[in-house]
């Protein structure tokens, strides 16, 4: 019984250290000089940022929730025993943990997500020329995704140049320059 008492008070502590150190020492614009990028850490192949399956969180919830569990299961007399109270802690500290990070990837998911999928989208819609696109050189095109006006810098797909006024069609996007087709 002691064993899931001191799970149960570890976990709580560290989940209660980390809010306070995250919210008063975390998250405030650092940025490591020269670093160039930053660096994910975690068991987790996806190249995307999000939570492991080995993340303080994660550990955390787990050990918490088996000493929560333990407590309540050393209480009554059929799960009493420790042969029966810890296979039963670790199995619902296993599924609280699974639904904390079932949670978190689902928020990582959808916050973390690229806009690049959504400028690939834009291949195909029409645009009107704004500003004159020069013979090899560059104009800007406006076009109207979901309601709403945007403006882009753009380059003729051929090189030649194309009218302020006339209807294009995008045909590609590398990085932020729009390539363009003449309908």
């Amino acid at each position: 019984m002691i064993i899931y008492a001191i799970c149960l008070v570890v976990g709580l502590v560290f989940t209660l250290v980390s809010v306070l150190a995250g919210h008063f020492f975390g998250g405030h614009d650092a940025h490591v000089g020269g670093s160039g990028g930053h660096a994910e850490a975690g068991a987790d192949s996806s190249d995307m940022p999000g939570i492991s399956i080995f993340s303080p969180t994660v550990m955390a919830s787990f050990v918490t929730a088996f000493g929560g569990f333990g407590l309540i299961f050393t209480q009554f007399p059929a799960t009493s025993k420790t042969v029966v109270s810890a296979p039963l802690s670790i199995f619902c500290a296993l599924l609280v943990a699974g639904g904390m990070y079932k949670f978190f990837s689902l928020v990582f998911r959808h916050t973390q997500s690229s806009s690049e999928s959504k400028v690939a989208r834009l291949v195909g819609i029409e645009a009107n020329v704004i500003t004159p696109i020069v013979e090899n050189g560059v104009g800007e095109i406006a076009y109207v995704v979901g309601g709403s006006r945007y403006t882009a810098a753009a380059r003729a797909e051929k090189g030649t140049p194309v009218a302020s006024g006339q209807t294009v069609k995008i045909t590609r996007v590398v990085g932020t320059q729009f390539y363009v087709t003449s309908i």
